[in-house]
Order: C-alpha cells, then structure tokens, then sequence
C-alpha cells in the first residue's frame, strides 16, 4: 500500500503555496486517471465527509479513502464534517482506511480529547476545522496538538458560494494564534471555500498557506499552467 513518509507534514512546500487538491471536484467515475493527472500537481488530497445533519450534503466514505490509498502516495487529508454522535467511530474507520491526516471541526469541542488521543495512538495527524461563525480564538486551547487549521470561508458543506467577508482577518488571527503558541512543530494553516482565482492571492496573503482546490484545479484548462500561477504565490 502507497504511504508519504512519516515526515510529510515538514518537507510540504514552505516558500510557495501548497496545492490541496478537493477530490469532490474529481471525476470520481474515473478515480485512478484523475489521480494520475494530478499526480505531478498535487501535494494533499483533500477528501470530504458529510453525515447530513452536521452538514447538509452525504460525503465521502471510507471505501473512498481505501482505493485512493491504494493508488497513491499522496498524503490523503480527510475532513470531517460530522454530529459528535459518530465522530469517533469516523476517526476510527478513516484511520483503518488509511487516512495520513483528520481533521475534525471545533464545534466537536466536547470529544476533541477523545478524537485526539486516538489519532495520536494511530499515529495519524491531527487538524481542526472552524466554520466561518465559529471564533477562531477557541483553536488557542488546542494549538499544541494540532498540524493542520482549517478555516473556511463559506457556509458548509455547499459548492459554488462567494467568500465571507471576514476570511482574510479570521486567517490573519489564526496565524497568530499559532506563532505566539511558539511550538517546535510546523501547523499548517488552510483556507477551504470561495477559493476562486480572485481569492487566493488575497487568502495567501492574510497566512494561509494552502489552499482546497477544486474547480479551480480539476477544472483548469491547463493545469500546468494553473499550478505554475498557484505556486508563484508566497505569503506577505
């Protein structure tokens, strides 16, 4: 089975952005050629999880994760977006599936200890994800055991909607929450949603670090030359 190193997280990008690739935008009935094309371009697959009551939609499943897994060395990024009533046993069976990073949402505080220890038993990177109405000074609790921060910028779980407003302030906020915790450990800090060509100079530009293509990577007409654009991008 395909892994990324252990160390995956310390040798992403750090003088360009990082290319999160949403497999929601893949063409999913042709899985293996979609990821042999972006196999060069990519550096995160970023799979999406929906239950339909935290979050409108029904997304992806951990049979999802397994064929990818068996397809690629690509680190697979699993974002949960689930009712605390199953949020574990999801932890649970996107590790066995071969998940190298989960991240869970805040608004999950109340099992956040539990979700951590099992990702820390597993071996599995550990993120966390706010929605755009959550206050971002609630990850501060958590700095210490996170490698990923995800902010969206968009109601969740819903394709094709304009970026909020405040995206660009709550990324700055984020990137200061994680530099004053001053740990000897490299946190990510992402922006999913309303990343559209107009955006992401912007979302760069406020810390984020990388950014959750979808349309704007599996749509691309060029995808070289969309990455070549993506990559020249390095934050102020």
């Amino acid at each position: 089975m395909p892994k990324p190193a252990s160390n995956w997280i310390e040798t992403l990008p750090s003088t360009h952005t990082i290319a999160e690739f949403s497999m929601w935008s893949a063409n999913l009935a042709n899985l293996a050629a979609e990821l042999t094309r972006i196999q060069d371009h990519a550096d995160i697959l970023h799979v999406d999880v929906a239950d339909g009551v935290f979050a409108p939609a029904f997304l992806f499943f951990p049979d999802l994760v397994s064929a990818m897994r068996n397809l690629t060395d690509k680190p697979i990024h699993v974002h949960l977006m689930v009712d605390d009533g199953v949020l574990l046993s999801q932890i649970e069976q996107f590790i066995e599936a071969g998940s190298d990073l989960i991240s869970f949402h805040l608004e999950n505080k109340a099992l956040a200890g539990k979700a951590f220890d099992l990702l820390d038993a597993a071996r599995v990177a550990a993120g966390m994800v706010l929605r755009v109405e959550t206050p971002v000074s609630g990850i501060a609790e958590y700095v210490d055991r996170l490698r990923f921060v995800t902010l969206l910028g968009t109601a969740i779980g819903v394709k094709g909607q304009g970026l909020d407003a405040n995206a660009f302030n709550r990324l700055q906020e984020a990137r200061m929450i994680i530099e004053k915790a001053n740990l000897n450990l490299r946190i990510v800090l992402a922006a999913d949603g309303g990343i559209r060509e107009h955006t992401v100079p912007q979302l760069v530009s406020a810390g984020a670090e990388t950014v959750v293509m979808g349309s704007l990577a599996f749509g691309a007409s060029d995808l070289s030359e969309r990455m070549t654009w993506l990559r020249k991008l390095a934050q102020t």
